[in-house]
């Protein structure tokens, strides 16, 4: 039987093969994790098998974007007669514990053993995420930051066993607000993390995301693409420098990645934009 360990990070991994595989394939973490996979394709009951604690999980025929959700803990092991292709995404039970504490759950318990859930919001945000999982795009990380905790919320809400209590919900404080505001303005290439950016405003960082949302409107990611966006803008009308060039002055890893985004945004290309906006 093969291995896999994840490491203590959160982590999306597309696994996709073709034939069978030779042996089963046992996964594992560092840490006390979770793995969710959604499959991408369909899978039939002859040739897909699945073993947790050593027991062997029924399993039935598994659709495209079905989703299983399983505790590392108990080693969970796959093989496939014909191949699989799921995307994989890894969570770490403290990131778990951290964002159950700030939505004001009193105690997380264990997480039932899921297969082949038909979780329209796991199989949305998988169909989102798989035109970045192209090896050669290097995701942004506050957008993995993000999408930790969307997930790490979500598999509380429906998969967890905890107790829910009151909890009082407010914004960022004024300097907090500053700070926030300063480091993401010097980093508009994305480099900066949400723990960063949370350890700065002494706060935790699911904290961090829910204050910021609740004082911006929207999630740091999202505001820190609309700051590209408009630092592009200003390229784009006061000067005539090449795309590829504006791209990376406004933060973007490639003229590609500032194309389809900007295009998504602004509702046109670049291009179209700066003809009908040159000074």
């Amino acid at each position: 039987m093969r291995a896999h360990r994840y490491a203590d990070r959160f982590s999306i991994v597309r696994v996709e093969t073709s034939g069978p595989l030779p042996e089963a394939v046992q996964t594992s973490s560092s840490v006390p994790a979770l793995l969710v996979s959604t499959f991408v394709r369909a899978v039939s009951a002859s040739q897909y098998r699945l073993w947790v604690d050593r027991k062997t999980i029924p399993t039935g025929g598994i659709p495209a974007f079905r989703t299983n959700v399983l505790d590392l803990a108990a080693r969970p092991a796959m093989w496939a007669d014909t191949g699989v292709d799921c995307v994989q995404f890894h969570l770490r039970r403290a990131s778990i514990d951290d964002t159950a504490a700030d939505l004001g759950y009193v105690q997380v318990g264990g997480f039932r053993l899921t297969v082949a859930d038909d979780d329209l919001v796991l199989a949305q945000i998988t169909k989102n995420v798989l035109p970045y999982l192209d090896p050669e795009q290097r995701p942004n990380p506050l957008a993995l930051d993000n999408l930790e905790l969307i997930l790490c919320a979500h598999l509380l809400q429906r998969h967890g066993a905890a107790t829910l209590r009151a909890v009082v919900r407010g914004g960022l404080a004024a300097w907090q607000q500053r700070r926030a505001l300063e480091l993401l303005r010097e980093n508009l290439g994305g480099r900066v993390r949400l723990s960063d950016l949370a350890r700065e405003c002494e706060l935790s960082v699911s904290h961090f995301a829910r204050a910021f949302k609740t004082t911006f409107g929207t999630t740091t990611h999202r505001w820190l693409t609309h700051r590209r966006i408009d630092r592009a803008k200003e390229l784009l009308a006061r000067t005539s420098t090449p795309l590829g060039e504006v791209a990376m002055q406004s933060g973007f890893g490639d003229q590609a990645a500032f194309n389809r985004t900007f295009r998504r945004v602004v509702g046109m290309t670049p291009g179209s934009w700066r003809r009908e906006h040159a000074r």
